[in-house]
């Protein structure tokens, strides 16, 4: 079973592309800063986890999560590469988001 659970701070809006055509759906990029529970010497640290939706859920990132918003994302891991510009390969590791949901009210 591949199922994560995460709550935090988005660090910036949304990066959102639509496609041009109606033939693919919509994408929606953001990064979480994500509080662990233990602290080093009483400082707060946070782990960043690169998050990526689509279609309907992209549509509402896109529209409604800003920077510094607290949200609650439920998705699973997917992990991949691809080679870069200089011919290094780069590996990644995303959330996909399947669903999200605010954390606090507008007034928090």
């Amino acid at each position: 079973m591949n199922k994560v659970i995460l709550m935090g701070r988005l660090t910036k809006d949304p990066v959102y592309r639509q496609p041009p055509d109606d033939s693919s759906v919509s994408m929606a990029r953001y990064t979480l800063a994500v509080d662990r529970r233990t602290s080093r010497n009483g400082e707060q640290t946070a782990d960043f986890i690169s998050c990526v939706t689509f279609g309907k859920n992209a549509d509402f990132a896109e529209k409604y999560l800003k920077q510094g918003t607290k949200v609650a994302v439920t998705g699973r891991i997917q992990t991949g590469s691809y080679t870069d510009r200089n011919g290094n390969k780069v590996y990644t590791t995303d959330v996909v988001v399947e669903d999200h949901e605010f954390a606090e009210s507008k007034a928090g």
